[in-house]
């Protein structure tokens, strides 16, 4: 249990440095005319992602989850995986990454890294993360609710961020085609 404890508190360690990476994405993106959507969902995802990581700590300790050595260490190298895939996204991206949807006006759509293959690489990782971390240590209740809520949670936050980079697309292409918006 003390080993999982550390393991889930590297991985708010690791949110923590996402949050200061996005918030000094959000003032970069912001001085250059960007533009916020889904404001109202943010709250819930972060409650859903705060609750993912105390729900995988209280259900081991409270239900007695064990560690089981084939399952743990193969959910770890998922997590592993998945903060990499994160990771990579955060550096494709640069400073468009962000946890909130903020679209800069006049800058293309992100086409290199993982964007190559995938439309949505980070909701990919956080996905895997969040089923795979609760399962290290045998808390498949967690990892049941995180993956449902957070099914429900990415229709709603990729329907936002494909409107929001759709809206600027079009209005990139009509600038360049000369006819002002």
């Amino acid at each position: 249990m003390i080993w999982y404890t550390a393991g889930v508190l590297a991985v708010a360690a690791e949110r923590l440095a996402e949050l200061a990476v996005a918030l000094r994405n959000t003032r970069w993106s912001r001085a250059r005319g960007g533009i916020e959507t889904g404001r109202g969902h943010y709250p819930a995802m972060v409650a859903l992602h705060t609750a993912l990581l105390v729900g995988a700590l209280a259900e081991v300790r409270l239900a007695g989850r064990p560690f089981l050595p084939l399952v743990g260490w193969t959910m770890a190298a998922v997590v592993v995986a998945a903060q990499a895939l994160r990771w990579w996204c955060i550096r494709t991206l640069g400073h468009r990454w962000n946890t909130r949807v903020i679209v800069v006006p006049g800058l293309p759509p992100v086409t290199g890294g993982p964007y190559r293959w995938l439309r949505h690489p980070n909701y990919v990782a956080v996905a895997a993360e969040g089923l795979a971390l609760p399962l290290v240590h045998g808390a498949w209740a967690t990892a049941l609710a995180f993956t449902v809520l957070n099914a429900v949670l990415m229709a709603v936050r990729i329907r936002c961020e494909d409107g929001a980079l759709a809206l600027a697309t079009s209005a990139t292409a009509t600038t360049a085609a000369g006819v002002r918006t």
